[in-house]
């Protein structure tokens, strides 16, 4: 399936949306409405997102901080730009602070009536899919992009015998996530056992064919085409012949993208930088040009699809 069709609709209103966010201001106000109207949605559907953020912030991070960076680690001029309408985009206290109740507001009418437990049942839908398309129980997991922890807790707990690694390049939120594994789950649990690390995704550093499952939840989104082509390079090299590759994202041809109004695409598009590249690239054509077997791919949500493929043995 290519995105031809879907790249066609939006095409007239992404390139006005393009010429209205290449105006500072414009582009400025639009990130601010955004921002502003998560914060008011999670907070009418009772997540408390500023007292969050306060609690989290009442802290001191720099043992957490130390702990998880790589200060080898030379960041890709991709990641260096504003993201969700953070002018220093992943690489900031706030980002990791507010990502999970920012989770919850943007997947808060997914479906409709599920408010507060739309981000559970998103990454609900992509594990029921794995489970009916995975034939092997992983006995290790490489989750890319696992920010705060959450893509990684989740997949802990369909896969408790699994050794997950999770991966990000914001030592940030791997900080988070490294204190929420010993908050929130017993010292000797699986869920505190998971090793943080520091790293692109694109370049992970583990050894050829050493794990069974490559999962990346809610990631490509984020990426130049140059990126995701990389990381699922990579992402076959580390991957065990037999083994998965797994990605959920948003649908490009879901009616949802093609059918939202040219002031919501210009918010969104404010806060998601590659947008127009992740929409345009062709993933099934990329997983097979890059050895995989043929993809299967699933709608697991009115907005999102999961693209699941094998390493031939």
């Amino acid at each position: 399936m290519t995105n031809t069709k879907s790249s066609e609709k939006i095409g007239l209103a992404s390139h006005l949306v393009n010429q209205i966010l290449a105006i500072k201001p414009l582009a400025d106000f639009a990130k601010s409405r955004a921002r502003n109207m998560m914060i008011n949605r999670a907070e009418s559907i009772g997540v408390p997102w500023r007292e969050n953020c306060r609690k989290l912030s009442d802290r001191n991070w720099e043992p957490e901080l130390q702990a998880v960076t790589n200060s080898y680690l030379n960041y890709p001029h991709y990641y260096l730009t504003s993201f969700h309408a953070y002018e220093s985009g992943n690489l900031s206290w706030q980002a990791a602070w507010e990502v999970e109740s920012a989770a919850r507001a943007v997947h808060a009418k997914i479906w409709q009536e599920a408010g507060i437990e739309g981000d559970a049942q998103l990454r609900a839908s992509y594990h029921q899919v794995l489970q009916e398309h995975l034939t092997i129980t992983p006995q290790e997991i490489l989750d890319l992009g696992c920010g705060v922890g959450m893509s990684s807790f989740a997949l802990q707990k369909i896969y408790p015998q699994a050794e997950i690694t999770g991966i990000d390049l914001s030592p940030y939120f791997l900080a988070v996530a490294q204190y929420r594994s010993r908050e929130n789950f017993e010292p000797n649990s699986r869920e505190s056992q998971i090793q943080w690390l520091h790293c692109a995704a694109e370049d992970t550093g583990l050894p050829d064919n050493s794990v069974d499952f490559v999962s990346a939840c809610l990631v490509f989104h984020e990426l130049p085409t140059t990126a995701a082509r990389a990381i699922i390079k990579e992402a076959y090299r580390v991957v065990r012949p037999g083994g998965y590759l797994g990605i959920m994202d948003m649908n490009p041809n879901s009616e949802v993208f093609l059918k939202m109004p040219p002031y919501i695409l210009t918010l969104l598009k404010s806060t998601e930088p590659y947008l127009d590249q992740y929409f345009a690239l062709d993933l099934e054509k990329t997983f097979t040009k890059t050895g995989f077997n043929q993809p299967t791919i699933t709608i697991n949500s009115p907005r999102h699809r999961t693209i699941i493929a094998t390493k031939p043995e």
